[in-house]
């Protein structure tokens, strides 16, 4: 073998390209390997200092049109046959017997008669859209809202089709959208919380505290329930005697003595989230009590949310907040209803009609105001529930009445309406088959569903991740997952 080193006493640059491991040549490999697709992904690097999770506001990863949201979920169903979904055929084969497939949440109950809508439909606003009579407020605002008619989970039951639409997946522990984003942006309101659940004053909704949960994200995400009566958050407003000094150096010793304990247990979520809470609660009594009183609002502005009606005030008063609190920086705020009260399994000829005269004034109001007060470009609104109801009778049993039959669950092709932060107005997207079972046109998913809230807040659903051990979760999973570009404005 030739000597390597030459006359001069240097190295020949074959024997250092051939015997180096950092040489030209093994950087150009994996520099070509790389191109090709073929290196393998760089390991994860664990963090130098444990994370720190807070609410502050941070910036999308490209300019969102949406900064903030209102949901008005729904629980148990709307039937889309009777609000929001005409069919002639339905009307033409009333109790008639079903053609196809039925997809029966509960057989034993159900019936293959053809049940038409009982209430009917007329067109609103320039767009022409047909709304049901049992929606006359919705469809004042008809030119401001999109109407998907093709929304699908097809897990035909509460729990699993609300986890689908909320969590992405229809399992349970897994972090709802209100936490995403708030994990994701934080709150431009430092004195409120980013996320807040507005509950009923006849009960929880289904799941409970399931609907605002933080999944395994760190808890400082998790929802705010916020009580339907006075006092709104419990032990918000200080006692008499604690108020001022007493209440200003109880607080700083707290914060002493957590901060202490925190050195001592790096990296304590929990604790973390703990300790930002009592100074988020500290903070609240003021700004909390200021949004939630609505007697600073007008008496026109009370007025259209129905607050001075008796079948509207509770709901109506709701939804006043809701455009309070996203007025002050508020990031995620979801209005629920008790139970699942739209599952009109039975009665649904009296049922259904109830439900609306309390909701669709407040509903509608809510977009009008936020649009008057130049808040709906900014401001996504959303109402629906986990799922439609089907073209058939339930609970037929031999009764020449229409007055105790219901409808049952339908996953499969239902309706929910949007406004604002981004959305077309004045828009109907998809289509159902001929009896409004199947969504034939348009279908959008609920992870579809999922990926364009997060494409309208500035946030792409494939890179939103939040590592927990040896894996990322993700709001989104599914492969198939498409931000539908047909209902962006």
């Amino acid at each position: 073998m030739p000597n390597p080193i030459n006359s001069d006493g240097l190295c020949s640059r074959r024997h250092v390209l051939r015997t180096s491991a950092f040489g030209l040549s093994s950087v150009a490999a994996a520099w070509l390997l790389k191109q090709d697709g073929l290196l393998g992904a760089e390991p994860v690097k664990p963090p130098l200092e444990p994370p720190t999770y807070d609410l502050l506001p941070k910036p999308p990863t490209r300019p969102g049109k949406a900064r903030a949201m209102i949901s008005m979920f729904m629980l148990g169903g709307p039937s889309q046959v009777d609000l929001f979904d005409p069919k002639p055929e339905l009307v033409k084969r009333n109790g008639q017997s079903f053609p196809g497939d039925v997809k029966w949440d509960n057989p034993a109950q159900a019936s293959r008669e053809i049940m038409a809508p009982l209430w009917k439909f007329q067109k609103h606003g320039q767009c022409g859209m047909e709304l049901s009579e049992l929606l006359p407020h919705l469809g004042g605002v008809a030119d401001a809202i999109t109407l998907i008619r093709s929304m699908r989970t097809g897990v035909n039951n509460h729990v699993p089709s609300n986890f689908a639409l909320t969590t992405g997946k229809p399992e349970h522990g897994r972090a709802v959208l209100g936490s995403w984003l708030a994990s994701a942006l934080g709150s431009v309101s430092q004195d409120l919380p980013a996320f807040v659940a507005l509950t009923d004053p006849r009960g929880l909704p289904l799941l409970g505290g399931e609907n605002w949960h933080h999944g395994r994200l760190p808890s400082i995400y998790q929802g705010t329930m916020v009580r339907p009566t006075e006092p709104r958050i419990f032990n918000l407003a200080p006692p008499s005697r604690l108020r001022g000094a007493p209440q200003t150096a109880q607080l700083n010793l707290l914060h002493s003595l957590n901060q202490r304990h925190l050195v001592d247990h790096p990296g304590e979520n929990e604790l973390e989230a703990r300790m930002a809470s009592y100074q988020l609660a500290a903070r609240m009594q003021l700004a909390a009590t200021e949004a939630f009183d609505i007697s600073s609002e007008s008496e026109m502005t009370r007025r259209l949310y129905g607050v001075d009606q008796d079948v509207t005030r509770d709901y109506g008063t709701r939804c006043l907040i809701a455009r309070r609190l996203v007025e002050r920086g508020v990031r995620f705020v979801q209005i629920f209803c008790n139970g699942q009260t739209w599952d009109h399994h039975g009665s649904i000829n009296t049922a259904l009609p109830a439900r609306c005269r309390e909701i669709d004034q407040p509903a509608a109001a809510l977009v009008r105001d936020l649009q008057q007060r130049g808040l709906l470009d900014s401001t996504l609104v959303h109402w629906g529930g986990e799922m439609g109801r089907l073209p058939v009778i339930q609970f037929r049993d031999g009764l020449t009445q229409l007055d105790k039959v219901g409808r049952d669950h339908n996953t499969y092709g239902f309706s929910v309406w949007v406004a604002g932060g981004g959305f077309r107005g004045g828009y109907i997207h998809g289509a159902t088959d001929e009896f409004s079972h199947h969504a034939v046109q348009g279908t959008v998913h609920h992870y579809d569903w999922l990926a364009t809230i997060l494409h309208l807040f500035g946030l792409d659903h494939n890179e939103l991740k939040f590592r927990v051990g040896p894996r990322d979760l993700k709001l989104v999973e599914h492969a198939e997952a498409r931000v539908v570009r047909d209902l962006l404005a």
